[in-house]
């Protein structure tokens, strides 16, 4: 299960009795605008809590090789077991802005020829109209 989908998710505490029934098995756009805000509140959340993690990990390893230092006796091996969840939790509160940049401008990343943005689910570029995926025979696909 991706990130996103893992965020997109409702809290286990909200049951699906708690959620509001939609009618005709769609929900009325002012339920679906308010679950969206919510899911950016807990994106937002999130990454204040990953940035606070990134800098206390960030503070904990610099103290460890300034210690290290200190002492002249440098152990690598350390340094790499502690710059494991530093490196993991980066990469998650990278994976977060992405959505969270995504959530709020509409733009799902660039075009790879020209650099404009491009929104989820764009298969050509709207500026140089070049594709937006590269295409891959099946023949290359099998020989992975």
């Amino acid at each position: 299960m991706s990130l996103l989908e893992r965020l997109r998710r409702t809290p286990s505490s909200q049951t699906t009795s708690q959620r509001p029934a939609a009618s005709n098995g769609s929900a009325p756009a002012a339920l679906n605008s308010a679950y969206g805000e919510e899911f950016i509140v807990d994106l937002e959340r999130r990454r204040e809590q990953l940035v606070a993690k990134v800098a206390e990990l960030q503070w904990d390893l610099g103290g460890l090789v300034y210690e290290m230092i200190v002492r002249n006796s440098i152990d690598i091996e350390v340094i790499v077991k502690r710059g494991v969840p530093l490196q993991d939790a980066d990469a998650e509160l990278s994976e977060v802005e992405r959505i969270l940049r995504m959530e709020q401008t509409g733009t799902a990343g660039v075009c790879g020829s020209c650099g404009a943005p491009h929104s989820s689910g764009a298969t050509f570029c709207w500026q140089c109209g070049k594709p937006i995926l590269t295409q891959v025979s099946g023949d290359e696909i099998l020989k992975r």
